[in-house]
C-alpha cells in the first residue's frame, strides 16, 4: 500500500466529503484526533507520512461520515464546549456554540444581581451531556447544583463528565421538574434547555442531526412550547422566594415563551436575548 502524507491525506478527505456535501472541516478534525495532534502541527507538518493502520482508520471514519451522516463528535467521542471536552455519543445531544452564551447571560445576570456573592441552589432541566451544569457549577463560586433529565442513558454520559471535571452535581432521572418537586426543594435558579423543535421543521433537518441526536432532546409539540409550558407550570412549587429562570429557545419562539412565562408569573421581568447571529435564542425571567 502506498503511502500518504498528511497534506496527501487532507486532500483526499476534503475531496471525497465534497463529493457528498459535508463541510471539509471534518477532514481535519478526524486527522487531528487519530494522529493526536493540534491544528497548527498538522499544517506544518504536511509532508509527513501518515501510518498505514492510522490512515486507514481515517478514511473508515470519512466514508462513515461522509455516507451515514454520522456526526464527527460522535467519531472522535467528545466535543467542545466553553473550553472543555465532554463526551458525546448518540445518548445526548452535541454541544453547540449558541448554548455557550446561555452559560454566559446567566452568569452577567447573576453578577448584576449581586447573586453570585451569596450560595445558590441552582437546577438544570434536561441536562443531557451534563454540559450547562457542569460548566455553572465550575464557573460560578458556590452553588449547588441539581441535574435532572428523563433518559438514563443521558444521565449515564453526564455522570461520566461530571467525574472527569470534577464538578459536584447531585443528578436526578425524571421528567422535567418533577424529581425537585417530590424532594421539595427550593430553587434560586432553574435552567434549561430543553426540546424545542416543532415537528413540522423535521424535514428539514440535515441527517447528521435527525438521525443521530436523540429524538427525545430535539422535538417537542405544541409547536415547539410543550416543555415551556410544562416547565413553567411546575416552577412555583420549586422557586425560592426570588429566582431566576433561563432558558434557551428557537430563534422565532421569543414572544411565545414570554407569554408563556407571564401568563404564570404576571409581574416577572422577562428578556428576551439574541445570539451571534442577531436570533432570539435566551431567555432570562425573574421572579
Amino acid at each position: 500500500m502506498a503511502k500518504h502524507t498528511i497534506w496527501e491525506a487532507r486532500r483526499w478527505a476534503s475531496s471525497f466529503l465534497t463529493e457528498y456535501n459535508r463541510e471539509t472541516n471534518v477532514a481535519d478534525l478526524l486527522l487531528m484526533h487519530h494522529l493526536q495532534c493540534g491544528r497548527a502541527q498538522l499544517l506544518a507538518n504536511g509532508r509527513d507520512e501518515v501510518d498505514e493502520e492510522i490512515f486507514t482508520k481515517f478514511q473508515r471514519d470519512i466514508h462513515t461520515h461522509a455516507e451515514e451522516g454520522v456526526p464527527v463528535q460522535h467519531l472522535i467521542g467528545h466535543e467542545e464546549f466553553y473550553g472543555r471536552e465532554f463526551i458525546v455519543n448518540q445518548h445526548v445531544l452535541i454541544p453547540r456554540p449558541e448554548t455557550e452564551e446561555l452559560i454566559v447571560a446567566v452568569t452577567e445576570h447573576l453578577k448584576k444581581k449581586a447573586w453570585l456573592e451569596r450560595k445558590l441552589n441552582m437546577v438544570d432541566v434536561g441536562t443531557g451531556s451534563g454540559i450547562i451544569a457542569i460548566t455553572l457549577a465550575l464557573e460560578l463560586t458556590d452553588v449547588e447544583m441539581r441535574a435532572v433529565d428523563l433518559s438514563s442513558e443521558a444521565l449515564h454520559v453526564a455522570k461520566q463528565n461530571a467525574a472527569t471535571h470534577k464538578a459536584d452535581i447531585c443528578f436526578y432521572e425524571g421528567s422535567f421538574l418533577e424529581p425537585i418537586m417530590e424532594a421539595g426543594e427550593k430553587m434560586d435558579v432553574i435552567v434549561s434547555n430543553p426540546p424545542y423543535i416543532p415537528e413540522s421543521d423535521r424535514s428539514s433537518l440535515s441527517d447528521v442531526v435527525i438521525n443521530h441526536d436523540p429524538e427525545l432532546a430535539l422535538f417537542a409539540e405544541d409547536n415547539g412550547l410543550a416543555a415551556y409550558r410544562t416547565i413553567v407550570s411546575q416552577v412555583p412549587r420549586v422557586k425560592a422566594e426570588e429566582a431566576l429562570l433561563a432558558f434557551e429557545i428557537g430563534h422565532n419562539q421569543g414572544e411565545a415563551v414570554s407569554t408563556i412565562i407571564t401568563e404564570t408569573f404576571p409581574d416577572a421581568t422577562v428578556s428576551v436575548l439574541q445570539d451571534i447571529n442577531q436570533k432570539d435564542r435566551i431567555i432570562l425571567a425573574w421572579l
